[in-house]
């Protein structure tokens, strides 16, 4: 893959248990790429998590972002429907 777009985002979070929570979510996805057009790679940073996508193309970029923004919303969602003090550590 020659690498022509790249995007990096970074999430920052509240607390411990919310970034583990969030890597946790997002690692069997980084682990099983479904495309070969596109790589991505988590960090952590404290209370951050990087995000860094890099694709083929425009599309495949745009594409993977979405795929893990929609994942990252949905995981936040349910973060907060359970709450932090029911998250494992």
């Amino acid at each position: 893959m020659s690498i022509k777009a790249s995007a990096r985002i970074l999430l920052n979070f509240q607390s411990d248990k919310e970034v583990s929570s969030m890597i946790a979510a997002l690692t069997p996805e980084i682990s099983s790429p479904t495309t070969k057009r596109s790589v991505a790679k988590l960090e952590r940073d404290d209370l951050t998590v990087i995000l860094t996508v890099e694709a083929d193309d425009t599309v495949a970029l745009r594409s993977t972002m979405n795929a893990y923004l929609h994942w990252i919303a949905s995981t936040q969602r349910i973060v907060q429907l359970i709450g932090d003090d029911k998250l494992k550590p």
